[in-house]
């Protein structure tokens, strides 16, 4: 993970890989069209977007 090697940040404990998030409906609704729109499931979509964001 980028921001893991650049600033030495590790997490406190290992992730699980189960992620719970709360949104506003609006945003879960645009989530799921632009997942269905990319051909992905919400996860898959959620995803990819969530770790292009963490490399930035």
């Amino acid at each position: 993970m980028k921001v893991e090697k650049e600033q030495g940040i590790r997490p406190e404990k290992p992730a699980s890989g189960k992620f719970m998030l709360r949104v506003p409906p609006e945003v879960h609704g645009a989530a799921l069209v632009a997942a269905q729109a990319a051909g992905k499931s919400l996860n898959q979509w959620a995803t990819e977007v969530l770790a292009e964001a963490a490399h930035d």
